[in-house]
């Protein structure tokens, strides 16, 4: 996990601002980052960290927009086979799960 990723949504949060996490919960074969990585969204788009090192990061923005506004988390899962990786932007192939949750006071 990265520190100045949690700081920033943090800081976010305590701006007023709606801000949603995203964690890579599991990997399986060749995944661009590992579990723990992180990324925070902000209800305007803004994000900081990663989650797949740029390969995933649009669907997973779009998600936590989702998540912001209807407080519900989500997970999603991303992989493909090595033959059709690249099409997807997955270039080494490989899975990767991400759950997704909105900052709460609690």
């Amino acid at each position: 996990m990265n520190d100045d990723t949690l700081n920033q949504a943090a800081q976010w949060f305590a701006q007023g601002r709606k801000v949603a996490l995203a964690t890579v919960v599991k990997t399986w074969g060749s995944a661009p980052r590992q579990a723990g990585s992180q990324i925070a969204i902000r209800d305007d788009g803004a994000f900081v960290g990663s989650v797949s090192g740029g390969c995933v990061e649009g669907a997973v923005i779009e998600s936590a927009q989702e998540v912001i506004q209807t407080g519900k988390v989500c997970a999603l899962k991303f992989g493909v086979a090595d033959e059709t990786a690249w099409a997807v932007g997955l270039p080494c192939g490989g899975q990767i799960e991400i759950f997704v949750e909105p900052l709460t006071d609690g």
